[in-house]
């Protein structure tokens, strides 16, 4: 066998390790320890994920992806270990200090989220205006699939209103996020600033937040709520591993997580092409893209993204199911926000220098 097959297949399987060790330990420490003990492992986490990351930057070597393998059982084990007794004051602040920084950076990770999945939608309309400037036929496929998207947001809407309004308030920003949307389309279409296809998927998002925000809470229940303590044999304890997979992990954050992950890093993959008639023309000797700021914030993002992980994945689950909720809300109405700005300040999509936004 090719050394360099076997090497990329190990590469690979220790970053699925890494992923779900992340995912496992943290909800599991919270469950069965407590916050500060889930505080203090994901410190510890992010510490090493950012120590990871700037190797990664320096060195760049997959043998990192697996020398970090047993870093994680390491971890876990040191937190235990921690708080099997009384613990010491300074984790105790460590901890709380860590709680405070995850608590002050959600409007950060709302607002990325937010701008990813706008941008996403614009670089999918981008595309689909260049599909149809080649052939009537790919316009008609791509009409059909617009309004498939808009029927499947449509019903998706539908089936989750009665959970997403359950509250008058929650009505009001349901029927506001709904009415705002619809003039944006409006306004963009008469504008020549968006059109259907960047339309069509910015109603997928509205009907994917509207849907968490509606999502049967009763589904999962509180990981630190229903955990049965481990006995003294191997099959109790992988039974209890098995229950707790299947029934504590809590799968609204798990949603979330893979979609707030997955529209960054898409995003991150579209930020260099952003403005590349307007940087060429500006330095026409340039090599590439590798001096562009957008292309260094890329990198930054793509270096850093297991620190990103952790991050997002240890303040989705601090939030109980209402703060959730608002936080939701919040996307929905900054997504939409961003949008009507940049329909209305953003040039006419005529312009030549500026091929990445639509008409």
């Amino acid at each position: 066998m090719n050394p360099w097959i076997l090497w990329s297949a190990l590469s690979h399987t220790a970053r699925l390790s890494t992923v779900l060790q992340i995912l496992l330990y943290l909800p599991l420490t919270l469950a069965t320890l407590s916050t500060p003990a889930f505080l203090l492992l994901s410190l510890l986490l992010s510490t090493h994920s950012l120590i990871h990351g700037t190797l990664t930057l320096l060195w760049g070597s997959r043998a990192l992806s697996v020398m970090q393998v047993p870093m994680h059982p390491f971890l876990l084990l040191v937190t235990f270990n921690a708080f099997s007794q009384s613990v010491h004051p300074m984790l105790a602040t460590a901890a709380s200090w860590w709680d405070k920084v995850l608590t002050f950076s959600g409007p950060t990770y709302v607002a990325m989220e937010g701008i990813s999945s706008l941008l996403f939608a614009q670089k999918i309309g981008q595309v689909g205006k260049e599909f149809a400037d080649e052939a009537e036929s790919y316009q008609f496929a791509i009409l059909i699939a617009s309004a498939v998207a808009y029927v499947v947001a449509a019903w998706w809407i539908v089936a989750a209103y009665p959970a997403a309004a359950a509250s008058p308030l929650s009505s009001t920003l349901l029927g506001v996020a709904l009415t705002a949307f619809l003039f944006l389309t409006v306004i963009g279409f008469r504008l020549r600033r968006t059109n259907i296809v960047e339309s069509s998927m910015l109603s997928l998002f509205l009907a994917y937040n509207i849907w968490l925000c509606g999502f049967d809470q009763t589904s999962f229940s509180d990981p630190a709520s229903s955990y049965a303590p481990l006995l003294f044999n191997i099959l109790p304890h992988l039974q209890t591993l098995i229950n707790f997979i299947t029934n504590n992990l809590p799968k609204p954050v798990l949603v979330a997580l893979f979609y707030r992950l997955s529209i960054i890093q898409f995003a991150s993959r579209i930020l260099p092409t952003i403005g590349a008639d307007v940087w060429e023309s500006d330095d026409p000797v340039s090599d590439g893209w590798g001096d562009r700021p957008t292309s260094r914030l890329t990198r930054i993002l793509l270096t850093y993204r297991q620190l990103i992980f952790v991050m997002v994945y240890s303040h989705l689950l601090l939030l109980d199911p209402t703060s959730q909720v608002w936080w939701r809300w919040a996307n929905i109405m900054f997504t939409l926000l961003l949008w009507s700005v940049e329909l209305v300040v953003g040039p006419d999509g005529d312009d030549v220098t500026t091929k990445w936004k639509v008409e």
